[in-house]
This record gives structure tokens, C-alpha cells and sequence, in this order.
């Protein structure tokens, strides 16, 4: 990953931070015995970069749940015992008791209202929550959009699903990385240690979740961008190096991931186009 360090990564700079098909039947069983008033439970896979942030956050802030792994790559979320937990078939969710609910950044704030973090995560302060707000709102479209191209069309599409990508089309998805990566520094981090200011954000959580897709699938995307690999540094001390690591195994050994079944395949191919397209 280049000579800066595990991620491809400049040296560490000073920072500023506080302190299977077969699921259908197992899921099924668990959803059918769910009990009232259970403790909180999350519907992730650590293939997933919302996933990686929401685990990072509760795990570094100590919430306690119970987690439930549901496997993008066999086509788990795609089931009807999951929709009863989250009827967009996607994961990130959330149980809490009685209650669910999906999509990344309303966990995130959930979770960051309901157990009361430590205010850098979510400021007060009506600026720098409106900067977090602003971040979450851009990246939708444009860095996860980007991330995402990249793996897919770099390694999951040839070695997942056994789907050439011409080198055209990985040529523009790397282009449009590189534009976008530009955006963040020049918009968003500028020179400051995180995206918002002194302090670890939500913001900075769900950007690195991000980043760490394209160097999953082997882009340097810190290459040549100082700042951004100053940041990322940063980023994973605030975060602690151990739980950065342990987040994050499962995507940097996407490139080892065997290939579909047949029957898989069929089953993604419309969901993976439409997230890419």
C-alpha cells in the first residue's frame, strides 16, 4: 500500500482528540423469537463502509449491543426474514426493542442522542453541528458513490462476479476517485487535523469508512496527498488503532473474496448495478 505506513499512509502528525441463502432460516428463527424489550441490536457486515462506521462509533463508545452479522455477499439482506427487520433490505439496522430503523446517519445520530457521547462526536454548537450536517449530506452522492465505484469495478465485479471491467471504465471510476478525493481535501479538511476542526467528528468516522473501500480494492489513494493521509492518521488514533484494524479486516481482504455462485450472483447483479450506476 505504498511506503507510508499500513495504510499508505505518511508518518503520524500531532493530533488534537479527546481522550447464505441459508440465513433466510437462521435469521428467520431469530426474528420469530425476538423478545420485547430486548437490548439494542445492529444489523451489520463489516463489507459494508456505513456498517464500519456505526460499529467503530458504538464499539468506541462503549454502547453496549448485540450484533447481527448479515452477509451482503450471499444475498442475506435480499431475504424476506430480513425485511421484517428492515423492509429497504439493507443493512445498516437498528432494533431497539420494539423499535427499527435504518439508514446509516439516522443510526448514527440515534445512537449519538439516546446514550449522550461525548459532544465532539455531534457538537452542540450550531456552526460545527451544521458542518457535520453539511458533510453527511454531501457524501451520499459523491465520495460513497465513488468508493464504492472503485471497489466494484477494480475487484468485486472481475473477481467476485466474474464480470470483466474494460479499462476504460476503470480508468473514468479511478478519475472520478481522484476528483472527488480533491473535493474532500480542498472543501472539507482544508488544513485542519479533521474535517470540522480539532476534534474527531461523525463526519470524519463516516469519511474514513469511505476511503477505506478504494484501499480495500488496492487504490493509493493517500499517495501523493499529505494532508489526507495526515488526516487518516489522525483519524485511527482517535479511534484507537486496535478497533481501526479490527473494522476494517474484512474489506482489506476483498481482493481474496472467492467467487459467486451462480445462483448468488443472478440474485445481486440488479442490486449491485443499481448501487453503482
Amino acid at each position: 500500500m505504498g511506503s507510508g505506513g499500513r495504510w499508505g499512509v505518511a508518518a503520524r502528525t500531532a493530533c488534537e482528540f479527546p481522550g447464505s441463502l441459508g440465513f433466510a432460516e437462521s435469521l428467520g428463527s431469530r426474528v420469530r423469537s425476538f423478545r420485547p424489550a430486548m437490548g439494542l441490536e445492529l444489523y451489520l457486515d463489516l463489507l459494508s463502509q456505513p456498517c464500519r462506521a456505526i460499529y467503530i462509533f458504538a464499539k468506541k463508545n462503549r454502547i453496549p449491543f448485540e450484533m447481527r452479522t448479515v452477509e451482503l455477499l450471499k444475498g442475506q439482506h435480499l431475504s424476506d426474514a430480513f425485511a421484517q427487520v428492515n423492509p429497504l433490505k439493507k443493512v445498516p439496522a437498528l432494533k431497539d426493542g420494539d423499535f427499527t430503523l435504518a439508514e446509516s446517519v439516522a443510526i448514527l445520530l440515534y445512537l449519538t442522542r439516546k446514550y449522550k457521547v461525548a459532544d465532539h462526536w455531534y457538537p452542540q454548537d450550531l456552526q460545527a453541528c451544521a458542518r457535520v450536517d453539511e458533510y453527511l449530506a454531501w457524501q451520499h452522492t459523491t465520495l460513497r458513490r465513488s468508493c464504492l465505484g472503485a471497489l466494484w469495478h477494480k475487484v468485486m465485479f472481475p473477481v467476485f462476479l466474474g464480470e470483466p471491467v474494460s479499462p476504460e471504465m476503470l480508468a473514468t471510476t479511478l478519475a472520478e476517485l481522484d476528483v472527488t478525493l480533491q473535493l474532500l481535501e480542498d472543501k472539507f479538511l482544508q488544513n485542519k487535523a479533521f474535517l470540522i476542526g480539532p476534534h474527531v467528528s461523525l463526519a470524519d468516522l463516516v469519511a474514513i469508512t469511505e476511503l477505506m473501500h478504494p484501499v480495500g480494492a488496492g487504490c493509493q489513494v493517500f499517495e501523493g496527498r499529505p494532508k489526507l493521509a495526515a488526516w487518516c492518521r489522525c483519524v485511527e488514533a482517535a479511534v484507537g488503532e486496535d478497533l481501526f484494524r479490527e473494522a476494517h479486516e474484512v474489506i482489506l481482504k476483498a481482493k481474496d473474496s472467492p467467487p459467486a455462485d451462480p445462483t448468488i450472483k443472478q440474485k445481486l447483479m440488479p442490486a449491485v448495478l443499481a448501487m453503482i450506476r
